[in-house]
């Protein structure tokens, strides 16, 4: 990620900053929160997350442990939320993009992501696809990317004649591929995916696992997931959030993250292996 495509306005840097000369080149995303607030609310404290190129890595831990705050931090998605103040850091590519002169919308098309609900636009299939490119005044052919994203989303082969069709008018599992289709369109270097399979069935839930494990292949995915099972059957990495209430609150903070096989397998902290063994959720 160059300056020039992080900076809003036209300043330009002599040299690389400090961050960029020192990040990991196997790391697509160095996340490091030391505090995240909405409002006076701590929400997250302590965390580092690192992200390595080319990895599936899985969030897990029990509700209002901090996961979705974590995942939305990485391409400032809690901008949105007025209170929010962010302490830490988050380097995309060796360059911190909370740093003052960074665009966040910028950001967000080369970290994108799907959220929880499937949340198609009302509009043609094609036109959803297409929403991102035409935003970003995409100049090449919008025929041939569209369909390019709808095949790496594996729903081409179901929409092909009827892109005209309302986004709304597929089924649950068919609407969240079409979002991973309108992410991908843009072609982004990381894709974030916030529960994406919580409102879907079984079979659909599969599918979706299938094309996660088939899109590693391009993309770097960091993925939160309420399903264990889910966590061990995509995820090379998996990170264990727990809650903090010693102080009356509730405050998210990483506890361990490694090797999916060794978290659930071997893990190093008992807090893990009392909620990998289900003695609290």
């Amino acid at each position: 990620m160059s300056a020039a495509f992080a900076v809003k306005s036209t300043e330009t840097r002599s040299s690389p900053p400090p961050a960029a000369q020192a990040a990991r080149s196997d790391l697509a995303i160095d996340c490091k929160i030391d505090k995240l607030f909405y409002g006076d609310f701590l929400a997250v404290r302590d965390s580092h997350v690192p992200i390595e190129k080319g990895k599936i890595v899985g969030f897990i831990g029990p509700s209002g442990c901090g996961k979705s705050t974590v995942l939305r931090s990485l391409n400032r998605m809690n901008d949105l939320i007025p209170s929010f103040r962010f302490e830490g850091h988050v380097h995309f590519m060796g360059q911190d993009i909370y740093a003052r002169n960074v665009d966040p919308v910028v950001v967000r098309r080369h970290i994108g992501m799907v959220f929880q609900q499937p949340n198609p636009f009302s509009m043609s299939i094609y036109d959803n696809v297409a929403f991102g490119l035409r935003l970003n005044r995409f100049k090449g052919n919008l025929d041939e990317r569209v369909e390019h994203a709808l095949r790496r989303a594996a729903l081409w082969d179901e929409v092909k004649d009827k892109l005209k069709n309302n986004g709304l008018s597929l089924s649950g599992g068919q609407q969240q591929r079409l979002c991973i289709a309108r992410a991908i369109a843009t072609e982004p270097t990381v894709l974030l995916m916030d529960e994406p399979c919580s409102a879907l069935d079984p079979i659909a839930t599969r599918r979706v696992e299938e094309l996660m494990l088939e899109l590693k292949k391009d993309y770097t995915i960091a993925i939160v997931t309420h399903n264990m099972q889910q966590a061990q059957r995509v995820a090379d990495v998996t990170a264990f959030f727990s809650v903090d209430i010693s102080q009356g609150g509730r405050t998210g903070y990483l506890v361990e993250m490694g090797p999916t096989e060794q978290i659930f397998n071997d893990p190093r902290e008992q807090l893990t292996k009392q909620y990998i063994s289900g003695q609290f959720s």
